[in-house]
């Protein structure tokens, strides 16, 4: 499961923090005079000032709510995990007592057994199945929810602080190759969602 959320979690952190963000001070706001006044070089730098970027493995490290989301998931699955493995020796159990016992049975007993065996052995493969897919249901629920906390507050943030986009950045995994760190806001961001988190618990 750890695996599983984690890869989940990068390949989200890899497309959906890309938040495009248009601020409520909007270029078209602008007069005509105000740009024949501003220098080329006033303008690179608002431009510049208006994408920033969050690195997704510190979010993923230090966001509050997704270690206590992770750390949910990983209970729920070690119980379910118990769950699995409580049939299975139960089910071992049966066949090691059957394979002891089959030669003082009769023919019709042997028969009756091994339907049964047969039958409980699909039940566990049904059993299974129905704890990953239940367990991959609740790991995308928490992946959207965690994605609509992150956006709700960036856009927020971006709002606030004038930026028109938000680019996640991770080491490895990224499509950036290089960002000067005047644009990383990762502190920033995470100190504000850990303080709504807290706020909101």
């Amino acid at each position: 499961m750890n695996k599983n959320f984690s890869t989940l979690i990068k390949s989200f952190f890899g497309i959906a923090i890309v938040a495009v963000i248009v601020s409520a001070c909007d270029s078209n706001k602008t007069s005509n005079t105000a740009k024949t006044e501003s220098s080329p070089k006033k303008d690179e730098e608002k431009k510049s000032e208006l994408i920033v970027y969050v690195n997704s493995d510190s979010l993923q490290k230090h966001y509050n709510y997704f270690t206590d989301v992770k750390k949910k998931l990983d209970d729920k699955n070690i119980v379910r995990q118990q769950q699995f493995e409580s049939k299975g020796r139960a089910f071992q159990q049966d066949v090691a007592r059957y394979q002891q016992n089959a030669g003082s049975l009769t023919a019709e007993q042997r028969q009756q057994t091994e339907q049964m065996l047969g039958k409980r052995q699909q039940e566990i493969g049904v059993l299974q199945q129905n704890l990953r897919e239940q367990a991959a249901k609740e790991e995308q629920q928490e992946i959207e929810m965690l994605y609509n906390k992150i956006t709700e507050y960036l856009k927020k943030y971006s709002k606030d602080h004038g930026y028109k986009m938000v680019i996640s950045y991770s080491k490895g995994n990224s499509s950036i190759l290089y960002a000067d760190e005047s644009l990383d806001v990762t502190a920033d961001v995470l100190k504000g969602l850990n303080e709504e988190y807290k706020g909101g618990k």
